[in-house]
């Protein structure tokens, strides 16, 4: 066998190991919301219940200093106004780093909003938000973060839709504001839960609790923490490509692009 196909195999292998069906027993606890967040099928599956009580949430039992994360996640169906399905990094306190996705129901037929940030020493206001390419609501689809000491890339199903690099070497000296999540170590953690004051169209749009409960299901979490994915951060020319036709396509909001938000000027990051 020769090099090259070697070489595509490992990398094959590599890449099915990380998808590999973990168990929520083992790798998660439930931290909100009593009973309304269940694990099933041996552990194999977790959902998420919103009711007019509550709704719930879980994180990781492990902490982690970069990462590979992969969650599938199958959205709340049919009239989700008012509902956020949030799933991120997350450490703790004041100045906390976070990455964010956070996904905004809609009623039925409306396309969810996927919304993304990222935290850095207690500081967001880095929003990009994306229409799916699909109905998220029909079958499970793979939410990926790879978070590295260089940068931060957002997937879906392989797919890249945004990239965060870190710019401290060159900002750093000049914008005091500017930070990159690089010290803190982070649980995952996901939660369901109604945001009606402001998910959907601004908060115009409320939550019908006559459709009530609301379910979001998780399955297929992977976690690999290492401070070198070199071989995955650089993207090659597909996937260049793939990111140009998401952002092109798909994305609906990008706060670089707001000059009504920064009258002053755009952050420094963004130029």
């Amino acid at each position: 066998m020769d090099t090259p196909l070697i070489f595509l195999l490992l990398l094959i292998s590599s890449r099915l190991l990380l998808t590999v069906s973990a168990n929520f027993y083992n790798d998660v606890d439930i931290t909100w919301g009593n009973d309304r967040a269940k694990i099933l099928d041996n552990g194999q599956q977790l959902q998420l219940t919103l009711d007019p009580t509550s709704g719930c949430g879980f994180q990781s039992k492990e902490e982690y200093l970069f990462a590979k994360i992969d969650m599938q996640i199958k959205l709340v169906p049919g009239n989700s106004a008012g509902t956020v399905t949030a799933y991120y990094l997350s450490s703790q306190g004041p100045k906390h780093d976070e990455i964010d996705y956070e996904f905004l129901g809609n009623l039925s037929g409306d396309p969810y909003i996927m919304h993304t940030n990222v935290f850095a020493q207690g500081l967001g206001n880095r929003e990009q938000q994306f229409y799916l390419w699909f109905d998220p609501t029909l079958d499970f689809h793979t939410y990926s973060v790879l978070w590295t000491s260089n940068q931060i890339i957002f997937s879906v199903d392989e797919t890249p839709v945004r990239v965060f690099k870190n710019r401290e070497t060159d900002l750093g000296k000049v914008d005091s504001n500017y930070h990159y999540p690089k010290s803190q170590a982070m649980r995952v953690y996901s939660s369901l839960w109604n945001a009606d004051d402001w998910a959907t169209r601004g908060g115009l749009v409320k939550t019908d609790w006559s459709k009530a409960p609301f379910v979001a299901s998780f399955r297929n979490i992977s976690a690999a923490a290492s401070s070198n994915f070199a071989a995955e951060e650089a993207l090659d020319s597909n996937e260049e490509q793939k990111l140009q036709w998401v952002r092109n396509k798909y994305m609906i909001y990008d706060y670089c692009a707001d000059t009504k938000r920064f009258p002053q000027g755009v952050p420094l990051e963004c130029k």
